[in-house]
């Protein structure tokens, strides 16, 4: 220090120096000047070091400190709402929210729920079999049947087209806004299947009889949505009715039968092993052929299935040789890798069946002894060109005489010379035989199989009721829009279904499967009946399947984006639990409710909001148990604190409802305050307009929740007195700042109050708060950001963030604290106060105090006006809402300056907390390939797409012969559609799901001050950090001269992808979680008749198009 004076002293008495004496020698002034100019430079180091003083830092931060708080609280009003919900302390009652007693109650709630959905698909089963039994077939049946796709055409003449007609639609809310049919429902038929062929007819005419069920299901149940039969003959019927829009093509691409609730319902659980012949014989259309058979197979499959796909020609091998000798669950994730693999298979080589049926039997037998898959069916399916060894003495060694495993064959291509053999294989072995000779055969050859598999089922006369995972509904007319409108976790729905089976006594021991019935239920509707209220700020539900994944979770994020279109991802409905409850590391909780136990479980959680960039740290409180009669558990979380208790307070409807009726109030529209939803004459009333009319006596048959409408009321009461505060306020215009645009508040029952400050045409914040602000609302998924982070703040001090900024418009910030009620010792959240302004109100109040001189001798020690100062003011999470760098505001302060946000880190001011993403979408890397295969050269890209546009070209014109293209509507119907998109993508720019890790810091407020210097090479960095007194905020002052970026790079908050080596990724592709295996099998019947064991396909070919097709086939290969 004394060195520092002195250096000090000498630099002002260089700087002072005016006088020169003359008399000096001309070398004298010489090394006068070099001695002025190196104590200069040490005048400027140690100057650096010490021209920030702490103590003109912590005066500035406790200046500004006071003129926010002061701010916050005048436009606000926090400090009157605090005192009134003070004042009614003594008249309300706290009571601690009982989680075990919560659960129970939602459970038996949602059991009664789907238990109605239950019955409406009984009745629908029961009366198809019905009209069935009574139905005799006609072969030249005429029947003109409403098709959806031809409803209200007309021709070039003007009359309905045939299977038309004029059928009504009018748009309903219940059916998200659809224009609908609720007298009717209507015939899809698929593009590939003819929509006059008999079997259609026969089908159509019988299930007419569904018509009047369908009407009384809604009428007795009016939270019903769309109610459904999917024939095994392929048609559709669908209630309510509606105008089905094919895709871009003019196709319509859904079948039913390939939906899961139709093939869970047809069959039972089942181990598939495919075979797959890639002999050189199999080369060109017929490996085209193959894959597509065995895409089509996994499509079949659902979590409750196990799979492996084994190809073989000289050798026998694994198509992921990660998974050899086992079975993995044939969820969405490894469908689709298995289909990525499959399109890289090559033939070449002779073909030796003998070894690979016995590499398939091992699979089989070893799952069944260690308990593994499904253990209920077992199946192989051989895909191949012929079979030319014995192979008798394999399925007497591993499966004759019980026949447990069933082995469905496909004959592939034209080719009939081994076609008895193979059939051979399917008959002796309780399977089915199909050949397969052109693309347009494939659909309809695979289905086969689920027909008989179902056989034990129809003759048993089993109606077992299934419930489907989680799934998105994409072929409805409005999804996109639902994409944008709704949040993500809520847009999903399950389905109930049965199957349909015939009665008849002819056809008993065939097993003869009609078809399947069911109906939707949207994840969304079970929300409600467990009202956000109930759980508090940071509370929520979640219901997970007997396979641990997710079928609802406020966490669960299905969509991603790619480029701006909104679209599922590829594993959106198998995120497990322990995904998204990430901090269960030991899968205590997944295990007990996967298992079905009622418990409870207590867990330290990092949660986020504000799309993950802040964290917080919870104690949370996990109640869970069964759904009785589904497979589905549910859970519900209570944050320990605030989030423990809840106040109960009481008020006269009269007083309540004067003050519920003022212009500045609204309530929760996505909660249900009454149910609106039963009685079509209510489904137009908003919740307040169906709580008025409830309150008022004009509506009092509608359903309502009467603990929230008296704690709203209560709310409504209390929270009166802000209104002529806030207006008072207003209507002194001299007194206003600029720049100050709303205030708002909310409570815990879902009622928010707010007031506009400034006109629409004067707020950079024109969204705040409006429907399209969901973040900021009330919704069936959260509380508003602001009134969560405000309930994990002390309340009465203001907390002050910027939204993030892609959803705010303009530079604003929001200041908001929480309004709680204290009764003895125990304290519960009310709600939330808060004022939205733009960040202008704070910087022109910052600048003010950082520019001024302070009286210290005359003398201005520090100005952030400075051009070698830098000052900002950061939030708790350390990102930037002051800084002279307009552009910095809203940016994180470790990626302008890694050298201090580390120094910070360092000095354990801030806490780096690392956060794990299970759903993210990363770009693929074109070095990242799966172990079974080698890295695709560009070139050879190119050709595969090429291969693929001449093969698929190719079929198409295969599928038809000449005459067909001279009748249009036979061409109509069998259309084949194709994309291509996907092989002009780059592989850089396909997302596809991974894992991430990204960090989010927190302030450590026991730190409230801190100095430090830094250095960097040849010049040193000094900064001051000080606590804002009453905030979230710090201070941050920092020597600008001194550029420590060589040093120090920047620090980010960018995710990065957790990378697995390939030890690691097979591990836990292998690894299989505890499950909870469905209750039925249904695997034998003693009665069942496998001498119906397949049939072949013939189609009609002219001889041009043969020899087109062996030119074709030599390219392609």
């Amino acid at each position: 220090m004394q060195m520092a004076a002195a250096a000090g002293m000498k630099c002002w008495n260089a700087g002072n120096a005016t006088k020169w004496d003359k008399s000096w020698p001309q070398r004298g002034r010489l090394m006068m000047l070099m001695w002025i100019i190196l104590s200069g430079s040490l005048c400027l180091t140690v100057d650096g070091q010490m021209k920030i003083p702490p103590e003109t830092v912590q005066q500035w931060a406790v200046s500004f400190g006071k003129e926010i708080a002061a701010l916050s609280a005048r436009y606000s009003g926090a400090k009157l709402l605090q005192k009134k919900y003070k004042d009614i302390e003594g008249v309300v009652k706290l009571e601690e929210v009982d989680g075990e007693e919560l659960v129970k109650k939602f459970a038996e709630e949602m059991e009664e729920m789907l238990g109605r959905k239950m019955k409406s698909v009984k009745r629908l089963a029961e009366a198809a079999e019905d009209a069935d039994l009574y139905h005799d077939y006609n072969e030249t049946l005429e029947f003109d049947y409403y098709n959806s796709m031809l409803i209200n055409s007309l021709d070039e003449d003007g009359n309905s087209v045939p299977l038309g007609g004029e059928f009504p639609l009018e748009a309903n809310e219940h059916f998200n806004s659809l224009r609908v049919n609720t007298q009717l429902s209507n015939i899809q038929v698929p593009t590939n299947v003819y929509n006059r062929d008999p079997d259609i007819i026969n089908g159509v005419y019988m299930s007419e009889a569904l018509n009047d069920v369908f009407i009384d299901n809604f009428q007795k149940d009016p939270t019903l949505t769309w109610q459904y039969f999917g024939s095994s003959t392929g048609f559709f019927r669908l209630y309510p009715g509606i105008q089905w829009t094919p895709d871009e093509n003019g196709v319509v691409t859904f079948d039913c039968r390939n939906r899961n609730w139709y093939i869970q319902a047809a069959t039972s659980p089942k181990d598939v092993v495919i075979v797959v012949d890639v002999s050189g014989s199999m080369k060109g259309l017929r490996m085209t052929i193959a894959k597509h058979t065995i895409n089509t197979i996994l499509d079949t499959l659902g979590e409750n299935d196990f799979v492996n796909i084994i190809a073989y020609s000289d050798y026998v091998r694994y198509v992921e040789p990660c998974f050899k000798g086992t079975l993995v669950q044939a969820d969405l994730d490894n469908r689709e890798h298995f289909k990525l693999l499959v399109e890289e298979l090559h033939v070449k080589g002779e073909g030796k069946v003998k070894n690979a049926l016995k590499e398939s039997f091992k699979i089989l037998n070893e799952a069944a002894a260690l308990g593994q898959g499904s253990l209920c069916n077992q199946a192989i399916m051989l895909v191949t060109d012929g079979a030319m060894e014995d192979f008798q003495d394999v399925f007497e060694a591993l499966n004759w005489p019980e026949r447990r495993v069933r082995v469905f064959t496909y004959l592939i291509g034209r080719e009939m010379t081994f076609a008895e053999n193979v059939k051979w294989i399917a008959c002796n072995n309780k399977g089915y035989y199909t050949h397969v000779s052109t693309l347009a055969d494939v659909q309809e050859n695979v289905m086969e199989y689920l027909h008989v598999l179902s056989r034990p089922m129809v003759i048993n006369h089993d109606h077992d009721i299934i419930w489907t995972e989680a799934y998105m509904d994409s072929v409805l007319p409005n999804t996109e829009k639902l994409f944008n409108t709704q949040a993500e976790s809520l847009l999903l729905m399950t389905s109930v279904a049965m199957p349909v089976f015939s009665k008849k006594k002819e056809t008993l021991s065939h097993g003869i499967l009609l078809g399947v019935v069911g109906t939707d239920v949207a994840l969304r509707e079970l929300m409600r009946l467990a009202p956000r209220y109930k759980l508090g700020a940071h509370g929520y539900v979640y219901l997970i399947t007997n396979n641990g994944y997710i079928l609802s979770h406020p966490d669960l994020r299905p969509l991603y984006k790619e480029g701006k279109k909104l679209k599922p991802k590829p594993n959106y409905n198998s995120v497990d639990l322990s995904e998204v409850e990430w901090e269960d590391t030991e899968e205590k909780l997944r295990t007990a409710m996967v298992k079905g136990e009622t418990g409870t479980l207590s867990l330290d959680v990092r949660a986020t909001v504000d799309k993950g960039t802040r964290a917080m740290f919870l104690k949370n409180d996990y109640f869970h148990t069964v759904i009785n009669e589904t497979p589905f558990s549910l859970g519900i979380v209570l944050t320990q604190g605030y989030g423990q208790y809840i106040f109960i307070g009481n008020v006269s409807v009269e007083e309540g409802l004067h003050d519920l009726l003022t212009p500045d109030l609204t309530i929760a529209n996505e909660w249900t305050y009454c149910e609106t939803d039963i009685d079509p004459a209510h489904r137009k009333l908003s919740q307040l307009e169906a709580v008025v009319q409830y309150l008022t006596g004009k509506e009092l048959d509608l359903e309502c929740d009467m603990q929230l409408l008296q704690q709203t009321l209560f709310d409504a009461v209390v929270t009166a007195p802000m209104e002529a505060y806030w207006t008072a306020l207003m209507l002194n215009t001299s007194g206003m700042d600029d720049g100050v645009e709303t205030v708002f508040l909310g409570t815990r029952s879902g009622l928010m109050r707010l007031q506009r400050y400034a006109g629409t045409e004067k707020r950079v914040a024109k969204s705040f708060l409006t429907s399209a602000d969901k973040e900021n609302m009330f919704t069936l998924d959260h509380f508003p950001v602001w009134y969560r982070r405000a309930a994990e703040y002390p309340a009465g001090q203001f907390l002050y963030y910027m939204p993030r900024r892609e959803t705010r418009v303009g530079r604003i910030v929001i200041a908001t604290t929480a309004v709680t009620v204290t009764v003895g010792k125990k304290t519960a959240i009310a709600g939330a106060i808060g004022v939205q302004m733009t960040l202008e109100v704070l910087e022109s109040r910052f600048w003010a105090i950082t520019t001024q001189c302070s009286d210290v001798e005359g003398i201005c020690p520090l100005r952030c006006g400075s051009a070698d100062i830098e000052c900002f003011v950061i939030d708790n999470n350390g990102f930037v809402l002051i800084s002279k760098q307009r552009n910095n505001a809203g940016r994180f302060f470790g990626e302008i300056d890694g050298s201090v946000m580390t120094t910070l880190i360092r000095m354990g001011m801030f806490k780096r907390v690392s956060l794990f993403d299970y759903q993210a979408m990363c770009k693929m890397n074109s070095h990242s390939v799966s172990s079974a295969r080698p890295l695709l050269s560009p070139f050879y890209g190119l050709a595969s797409a090429l291969k693929w546009f001449l093969s698929n070209f190719l079929l198409f014109l295969l599928e038809f012969n000449i005459c067909g293209f001279w009748h249009t509507e036979h061409f109509a119907d069998a259309k084949p559609s194709f994309s291509v998109s996907s092989a002009h993508k780059k592989k850089g720019d396909i997302l596809q799901p991974c894992d991430t890790e990204y960090p989010s810091f927190v302030h450590e407020p026991s730190v409230k001050e801190t100095n430090s210097i830094i250095k960097c090479g040849r010049c040193q960095k000094m900064f001051v950090v000080q606590q804002i007194p009453e905030s979230n905020l710090l201070m941050l002052v920092v020597q600008a001269d001194c550029d420590c970026s060589r040093q120090y790079g920047p620090i980010t908050m960018e995710p990065k992808e957790v990378k697995y080596n390939a030890s690691v990724k097979c591990d836990r592709m292998r690894s299989q979680k505890i499950r909870r295996r469905p209750e039925s099998c249904h695997a034998y019947h003693p009665q069942e008749n496998a001498y119906d064991c397949g049939r072949a396909s013939f189609i009609s070919l002219s001889v041009s198009l043969f020899f087109i097709s062996l030119s074709f086939s030599a390219i392609v290969s």
